[in-house]
């Protein structure tokens, strides 16, 4: 996803982080809590993803921390510009698959040339981003073990570099040569049908088989295992028992007059793979797709509320030459519910006759089942919203499950789900029904911050006071809680966050992570600064941002370590920066590893890393994004320190100090940039083999700043990668799944 987003869709009251930590830095109170309050009880009886069929369910337990003094074991990679992927000394990459690779044999090879003619549907999606690895057992059953074969699931997130898939660009009223950008302007003209079909299906999810052979790992055409799940794809609705009528009456649409079913899954961000072996593809900015053209019957007064919150359109646009946020889907043919369904007018007499519903169907995390052709779900308790990344926390025997969600844009809150079900191992395995076990049935929350630093879990329930009188919106029943949680969320009072994006957990001592990509100078100034979002400053080189232009990762440990507690505690990680920013620069960070606008986050469970993604705008100027190794603490490890602030604000030059607590110093021994990505790039997804010798990384969008063809002969690319290193046809960029060793055949990072 690109930086440069920056949906703001919450106009509520609620206070933002930094009102409610203004009021006071961290207490001294609150630093003996870290410090010996809650303790740091031994992990190691915590069963964590035991195998399936015959494994022994009790050998597999919660990864150790990093043993005192470990250090990382590669040389810094040195920023760079260049458009190719660069590693430390003693690693090598392979490209697994890119972009437009056929699963089947019977389509042709990808031309690289957008003369494809088939509709994508058998293809590898594009903006490569979550994934993970599930291998293949005895009788093709989920397993832990590295058998050497597998099924690798890949999230494809957006469309906008949707005019490569065609000869000349997109075309519009028989006009081609266009970009339509997903998050900007787009011409509503009428679109062949072949190009919206092939824009559809690049989206959503790809699951490939892969072998491991003498020459390293390659993807499988022709496997049994191979499908993909897309926009059109499909799929189960599921909720708790209590209230699923009343949710698929929300759902009710022409394809489906009951609202049991619904059709596929749109940009799919970050993902979650469930303690049983399944796969949770995340659901995020999907609401930009939906139009409601010129002419359109306007909706409800209930559903214009419900659209204004999440972003989806909600008033007819002007007239036909006007711009939207749209893709333009609805404009091949309306008898076609392929495309009729993106135009979410009330043309018809009720819901069930046409699709002012259809953007209900979508904000959710869809299970699949990686190893088994059974229909997606919807996993509607789960909360719908920008869903970023599904993170459970460390499962153990007998207590309910704990699931933490971002909503990844800024002032949006971060959620957990709580499974009423208590884990079984010997649940694992149990596909789609284990699902229906635990992702039906629990409680959903919103994260409220306190001022000492501690935090609050505050349920999303009809039941809850705030929700019934809730001013801004009427609850009908649990179902619309669910349906519309931003605006529970809102509701109880939940904490406005600076973009939460990825999240992660230690697995290690079961801290969890969260990427706080990075904020403007709208929101953050000298005078509005507070602990958990301490910085104000303008980056005075190079690309010119100012606010919190590089962004941070914070990290929050449940109080008991338990997945029920209503009450954690905080701290933040690292700080982006450049290392020449001065007082911004609070993780002190060197040439070696400084980074911006951290995105991804994955832990491995191998080497105890943390892997830190970054998808960034502010200090490209001097490097392409980035994959940085770090080795991780735990929360309470650090102390107090002053922040220093300092920018201009309306023509004048505003200082103010801050202080905030922060995890312990790391320094280059244990906090080391690692890959540098091709230009216009991000790096996001990782996954890896048991024995940690190997790990898969996903390289999004390069060129995404290549401009629309106009009058030129050809694309003034502003990366051709990966064709320029030889993997498949020359041209224009693809996204794509990396492969990577050392050399020598030891662990990645150590």
């Amino acid at each position: 996803m690109s930086d440069t987003l920056d949906t703001i869709d919450n106009n509520s009251d609620n206070e933002h982080f930094q009102d409610v930590l203004k009021r006071s830095v961290a207490s001294p109170s609150r630093r003996s809590v870290i410090r010996g309050g809650l303790g740091l009880a031994a992990l190691s009886s915590v069963p964590f993803m035991a195998g399936c069929g015959g494994e022994d369910d009790s050998a597999a337990v919660a990864a150790p921390l990093p043993p005192a003094g470990t250090t990382l074991g590669f040389t810094a990679t040195a920023k760079s510009i260049a458009d190719g992927v660069v590693l430390p000394a003693g690693y090598t990459f392979t490209v697994l698959h890119a972009t437009g690779d056929r699963l089947v044999s019977s389509i042709p090879a990808y031309s690289n040339r957008g003369t494809e003619t088939d509709d994508w549907s058998q293809r590898v999606g594009d903006h490569h981003d979550g994934m993970d690895i599930y291998f293949i057992g005895d009788n093709g059953k989920y397993t832990m073990t590295d058998t050497g074969r597998a099924v690798l699931a890949v999230n494809h997130e957006s469309s906008a570099d949707a005019h490569f898939f065609h000869p000349s660009g997109q075309t519009s009223n028989g006009v081609t040569g266009k970009k339509f950008d997903q998050f900007g302007s787009w011409d509503l003209g009428n679109r062949p049908a072949l190009e919206v079909l092939k824009e559809i299906n690049h989206h959503g999810v790809s699951l490939v088989e892969v072998i491991r052979s003498g020459s390293g790992w390659k993807y499988v055409v022709d496997s049994s295992y191979n499908r993909r799940v897309t926009a059109q794809t499909p799929v189960r609705v599921a909720g708790p028992a209590a209230h699923l009528n009343d949710i698929r009456s929300m759902m009710v649409t022409r394809y489906d007059r009951t609202g049991s079913t619904a059709r596929g899954t749109l940009n799919n961000c970050g993902h979650g793979i469930t303690p049983w072996g399944t796969y949770l593809g995340c659901e995020e900015n999907w609401a930009v797709y939906f139009i409601m053209p010129k002419g359109s019957n306007p909706v409800d007064a209930k559903t214009i509320a419900s659209r204004a919150r999440y972003g989806v359109s909600r008033t007819p646009v002007a007239n036909s030459a006007t711009v939207a946020t749209s893709q333009g889907w609805h404009t091949p043919d309306a008898s076609d519910d392929r495309f009729a369904r993106w135009n979410v007018s009330a043309v018809g007499a009720t819901a069930a006759d046409d699709f002012r519903n259809e953007p209900n169907t979508f904000g959710y995390n869809l299970e699949i089942d990686p190893l088994a052709s059974t229909t997606p779900v919807k996993r509607v308790a789960m909360g719908r919203f920008a869903h970023e990344a599904a993170v459970f926390g460390l499962p153990e025997v007998g207590k309910p499950l704990a699931v933490y969600m971002g909503c990844d844009s800024r002032n949006e809150y971060i959620y957990k789900f709580v499974s009423t079900a208590v884990w079984n191992a010997g649940d694992i395995g149990g596909g789609i029904a284990a699902g229906d076990k635990y992702l039906n049935e629990g409680k959903l929350y919103a994260a409220k911050f306190n001022a000492d630093g501690t935090g609050n879990w505050l349920e999303l329930s009809i039941d809850v006071p705030a929700v019934r009188a809730f001013a801004g919106y009427t609850f009908a029943n649990q179902a619309d809680v669910l349906v519309n949680a931003r605006l529970a969320a809102d509701a109880v009072g939940a904490t406005k966050m600076d973009r939460p994006e990825w999240g992660a957990v230690n697995y290690a001592n079961g801290d969890i992570y969260f990427t706080l990509t990075n904020n403007s100078n709208t929101n953050r100034t000298p005078t509005t600064v507070d602990a958990a979002n301490p910085r104000a400053y303008a980056d005075a080189d190079g690309i010119k941002r100012a606010g919190n232009p590089n962004g941070h990762i914070i990290r929050f440990k449940e109080n008991g370590k338990m997945s029920t507690a209503i009450g954690f505690m905080w701290d933040i990680f690292l700080f982006g920066a450049e290392e020449d920013a001065g007082d911004a620069n609070v993780s002190k960070l060197t040439a070696n590893n400084s980074f911006s606008s951290p995105d991804g986050l994955w832990f491995s469970k191998s080497t105890g890393i943390c892997w830190i993604q970054t998808d960034d705008g502010a200090f490209t100027d001097e490097s392409n994004c980035m994959l940085l190794a770090a080795i991780p603490g735990a929360v309470g490890d650090g102390g107090k320190v002053t922040v220093k602030n300092s920018m201009t604000v309306s023509g004048t030059v505003v200082n103010g100090t801050q202080e905030t607590f922060v995890g312990a110093a790391l320094g280059e021994a244990k906090l080391r940039r690692f890959l540098v990505a091709p230009k216009g790039s991000e790096v996001t997804g990782m996954a890896e083999s048991p024995d940690g010798r190997t790990v898969f990384v996903n390289i999004q969008h390069p060129g995404e700043d290549t401009p629309a063809l106009g009058t030129a002969a050809a694309f003034a690319f502003q990366s051709q990668w990966p064709g320029n290193t030889g993997y498949g046809v020359a041209g224009r960029p693809r996204s794509a799944t990396l492969v990577i060793t050392r050399t020598d055949g030891g662990k990645i990072g150590l």
